[in-house]
């Protein structure tokens, strides 16, 4: 080899090493993953919100890793999602952590719970305040981890099929309600019914229910429960933040390159903002449409129906505690973030908008 063969050939190696060191290889491995849901099929939000995360990992992984989403009941039944994500029927569910009350305790406190946190707080619980971490642990113990992944923010207190001038008219009244909230409407004389989202409309056209809370303006008007309620009342105080989430099968996650696990998170983070902003445009135009166009009066709880409901909340999520220590710890950070909010509010949103409705 002469001296200028030799010299191009040192900088063709030099380049390729560079190379080497600056662009770390990509797995050529692909995955094909099912996403099973608690929603009905092309729901607006909660299923064209789990929809948008599906199709986001297959464009950002250009295919490495196709997400194929199965709506409530085509894969398995809503209420079995938890359980086929954590046998290996499917890699991941989008659903609303609430639902699996009765698989641990714990649960609700990364939904939503009665008088909690709201969407924004919730947020910052679990990115800021240690809650992914614990959150983290508890899923583990199912062979699974979660991920925020969408939100409704506040939601409306529900459809009547009578008026509500006390909190003693509440006795009696079968109604749709999920999580913490059904332990509290129960303790204020109610009966709660636990539904998924399909089953509500026939639930109350038939009797089944003569009551229903769901989400708010936006969904509400989809189910068109101004056709068979004529009373509605917002806010509710059984679901401040509404947090939804996507469930991992862990050992599914655990054998994807490191790549492709950001971007199942990173889909999942960027729906989380995208959903909320949703529901907060589509809402308000919601509650316009049922106000002007189907005449539908919208009414605050009376103050003392308010008042019982946050005193037995509070009641309700604070025996919790005894669960397990996991929850108990679980408790007590989130009350410690919850008490520390109340103390902001004033100086933040709350007083903000308190002064906003000042005439």
């Amino acid at each position: 080899m002469n001296r200028r063969s030799f010299v191009k050939s040192a900088a063709a190696g030099a380049t390729l090493g560079a190379t080497a060191l600056t662009s770390p290889a990509v797995s050529s491995d692909t995955f094909s993953w099912k996403m099973v849901t608690t929603w009905p099929k092309n729901f607006p939000g909660l299923g064209t919100g789990a929809q948008r995360i599906a199709d986001s990992i297959t464009k950002m992984s250009d295919g490495r890793l196709t997400v194929k989403l199965y709506a409530a009941g085509e894969l398995v039944p809503p209420f079995e999602a938890f359980d086929a994500v954590r046998e290996g029927k499917a890699e991941m569910t989008h659903d609303a952590s609430y639902y699996w009350v009765a698989k641990h305790k714990a649960f609700p406190f990364f939904c939503t719970v009665p008088g909690g946190l709201t969407v924004q707080e919730h947020n910052a619980w679990i990115y800021y305040g240690g809650g992914q971490e614990l959150w983290d642990e508890l899923c583990h113990g199912f062979g699974m981890r979660s991920f925020l992944a969408g939100g409704s923010g506040i939601q409306m207190g529900g459809w009547f099929q009578k008026e509500l001038t006390s909190a003693d008219d509440m006795k009696g009244i079968k109604m749709r309600m999920p999580g913490y909230g059904a332990e509290v409407i129960n303790r204020m004389g109610a009966t709660a019914v636990n539904l998924p989202g399909g089953e509500i409309m026939p639930a109350l056209q038939s009797g089944v229910i003569d009551a229903t809370e769901w989400v708010g303006p936006w969904n509400d008007l989809a189910f068109g429960f101004h056709k068979v309620a004529k009373y509605y009342y917002g806010p509710g105080f059984h679901e401040p933040s509404s947090a939804l989430e996507c469930l991992v099968n862990l050992e599914a996650y655990n054998k994807l390159p490191g790549d492709l696990q950001l971007i199942v998170q990173q889909a999942c983070q960027a729906e989380n903002v995208g959903m909320l902003s949703e529901f907060t445009a589509r809402n308000a135009a919601s509650q316009t449409v049922l106000v002007e166009k189907h005449g539908v009066s919208i009414r605050h709880f009376p103050d003392d129906l308010v008042k019982k409901a946050f005193s037995i909340s509070e009641e309700v999520v604070a025996e919790t505690q005894n669960f397990d220590s996991l929850t108990k710890r679980i408790y007590e950070s989130w009350s410690h973030f919850r008490q520390e909010s109340i103390q902001r509010g004033p100086y933040a949103e709350q007083g903000y908008m308190n002064n906003r409705a000042l005439k």
